[in-house]
């Protein structure tokens, strides 16, 4: 099939997956799976091999997202029933104020983002952040958004992160040199996403079950409160009274006697993230060669630390609480059912993106763009970002356009600065348009209670304004130096 060919297929897919998930409300992992099977026909992709690569995708994503999404949520459903996370939540509701909530959670997001991955670091803070949520009254979305944004900047920017630390590797950009850059323009971009968030209409989004609905207390029909429509969650009063009044009800209705202290639950929310850090930190330190390096990959290695977060949460809550062993343990195992249909729709997800690779599509794409002679900046920009949207993955699309302009590059007599910039401009290009392809996409609006036409008009629309405005900085630097 020629490239016009596959554009056409792309879009078709892309449209018809839409159509079967809002209009005809067609479960979403059925309709992914119809798709991709569908695509993969249509592409040109052998018979014989449509469902092994159908099988293919669901093992990249859930061979990493299963065991990520399985050890987060059990970690998180032990500080959530155990009350640590609304104790958390008051207590830091009660020190900042109504006003300031969002944005110490947004600024914690930018700080835990700098070495955790995306969906590691959104699924450790999700129960904090609806806690925060119920305590200040506040919809799960104001937070959740803003603080998926940053997180999402920081990974497809900032090294450690494997996207990219391999284009730097492709690009020849100095490494030290691309983590200060995107940092720098990485927080301006958080700032604009924050108060992009903040545009929103919230008020007209009925959120659907999930984690953030289960975390949020329906409000007493008698309690004076502006309504945020219907099935949506009221704010309540923005003054600090009405925090007050929530904090101080919560504190009456619930028991604190056995419920861990604030300093335990910073520390268990802390640990795995630490040993993350520790893991990523020596591995760039030591170099590849050292003969500690695998040990210290094995310990920052998400699923170890993970692993010891659950293993440590399960004695520590369990002993401060009083709980029975056979409580923890059934404590733990009712957060895989909640997370099932985030798990499954993520894999099927990463079906479509794999049939969306193999079929050749991502290449037509890529190959174009790179006949049209923009500048290196810009179609690194472009490149990646129609990488991005066509296949879905982040990383697959720096790495990618990385390669495809490795040699443009090497031959331009660039600067080490000027090098950095392109490199950061690529990062950029696989921020935006996250949606219906994108595993990160469903995480987000599955956790948050999206539907897909909301998360279009929401998680999708705030990735693509922090995506093109980290590239429009990125260029303007660029041109400056």
């Amino acid at each position: 099939m020629g490239t016009a060919g596959l554009f056409i297929t792309a879009l078709l897919a892309v449209v018809l997956l839409l159509v079967l998930v809002i209009r005809f409300e067609l479960p979403a992992f059925v309709s992914l799976l119809l798709v991709s099977m569908g695509t993969a026909l249509v592409a040109g992709v052998p018979i014989g091999e449509v469902v092994p690569t159908m099988v293919a995708g669901m093992g990249k994503v859930l061979g990493s997202v299963a065991i990520v999404v399985g050890l987060g949520s059990m970690l998180g459903r032990l500080i959530e029933v155990s009350g640590g996370a609304d104790h958390l939540a008051r207590k830091f509701t009660q020190v900042l104020g109504p006003k300031r909530v969002i944005v110490a959670l947004t600024a914690a997001a930018f700080i835990l983002g700098i070495p955790v991955f995306f969906d590691v670091a959104f699924i450790i803070l999700a129960p904090i952040v609806f806690a925060f949520a119920k305590i200040a009254k506040l919809n799960p979305l104001k937070v959740g958004l803003p603080v998926g944004a940053v997180l999402l900047t920081l990974h497809v920017t900032v090294p450690p992160h494997p996207g990219p630390v391999a284009a730097a590797a492709l690009t020849g950009a100095d490494v030290g040199l691309l983590t200060v850059l995107s940092l720098v323009i990485g927080a301006i971009v958080s700032v604009i996403g924050y108060f992009a968030a903040k545009l929103f209409d919230v008020r007209k989004i009925v959120l659907g079950d999930s984690p953030a609905t289960e975390a949020v207390d329906q409000h007493d029909s008698s309690t004076p409160a502006d309504s945020d429509g219907p099935g949506a969650v009221s704010p309540g009063s923005p003054s600090s009274g009405g925090v007050a009044t929530a904090i101080s009800t919560a504190t009456r209705t619930q028991p604190t006697t056995k419920t861990p202290g604030t300093g335990t639950i910073i520390g268990l929310i802390l640990l795995p993230i630490v040993l993350m850090m520790l893991g990523s930190t020596l591995s760039t330190v030591l170099g590849k060669e050292h003969d500690f390096t695998p040990i210290a990959s094995f310990i920052g290695a998400p699923t170890t630390a993970l692993l010891v977060g659950v293993l440590v949460a399960y004695l520590v809550i369990g002993h401060r609480t009083g709980w029975t062993k056979t409580k923890r343990s059934l404590v733990a195992d009712s957060a895989l059912p909640i997370v099932a249909v985030i798990i499954f729709v993520t894999g099927a997800g990463g079906v479509f993106a794999n049939v969306l690779v193999e079929s050749g599509i991502g290449d037509a794409l890529t190959n174009s763009l790179t006949s049209i002679g923009l500048p290196v900046i810009v179609a690194g920009f472009l490149i990646s970002q129609a990488l991005r949207a066509a296949q879905g993955s982040a990383t697959v699309a720096i790495l990618t356009t990385g390669g495809l302009l490795a040699d443009a590059i090497a031959s331009g007599g660039y600067s080490p600065l000027q090098i950095a910039l392109i490199t950061l401009a690529i990062g950029f290009g696989g921020l935006g348009l996250s949606h219906i392809n994108d595993s990160g996409f469903w995480i987000v609006t599955k956790y948050l209670g999206l539907s897909v036409a909301d998360g279009l008009r929401t998680w999708t629309v705030l990735t693509t304004i922090c995506g093109v405005s980290g590239f429009l900085l990125t260029w303007a630097a660029f041109a400056i130096v």
